[in-house]
């Protein structure tokens, strides 16, 4: 009985390894083994940037920069409840802010008025070497910037942040 056995563990190992091998060398392979893994399309990862930002930036000259998507450039004719944005050098800039919470990073220069909507806002803005933060009131105007500078600076937008 133990020859038996021992013959017919023999037997098995044997075809083990003819298959094996069989497999490897059938259809010229080399028998490496590639992890699935290397084949399937990667993760998405959002990086936060703003789409479309260098056609705005061409179009309009407003640098806008990164954000959570919560906050958008509208066309100010396209509705109401939008943020107002009022800088010396252009026409007023709207921003549509959705959900219940929202940031943008962006630059525009002489912003001197804000006008909010139903969402609580705070504006970051820089002059000089200094970032300056501004509550901006709820559906109302909110001097900012230079219009509420003692010195009279000109001051740029970087950052707007809303939340419901």
């Amino acid at each position: 009985m133990a020859r038996t056995l021992g013959a017919a563990v023999a037997a098995g190992a044997l075809a083990w390894v003819a298959l094996a091998g069989a497999g490897a060398g059938a259809g010229g392979s080399s028998g490496a083994v590639a992890p699935v893994a290397d084949e399937a399309p990667g993760f998405a990862v959002e990086d936060f940037n703003y789409p479309g930002a260098d056609k705005i930036l061409a179009e309009q000259n407003i640098v806008l920069k990164r954000g959570d998507g919560h906050i958008v450039l509208v066309d100010c004719a396209s509705g109401t409840d939008f943020l107002e944005v009022w800088a010396r050098d252009k026409a007023k800039v709207c921003f549509k802010v959705t959900g219940n919470s929202g940031w943008l990073t962006m630059e525009i220069p002489s912003v001197h008025l804000v006008k909010g909507n139903d969402y609580t806002t705070q504006v970051d803005m820089t002059v000089d070497n200094e970032t300056k933060t501004f509550d901006i009131t709820k559906n109302a105007w909110t001097s900012v910037g230079e219009s509420a500078d003692p010195e009279g600076r000109e001051h740029m937008l970087v950052e707007i942040r809303s939340t419901k």
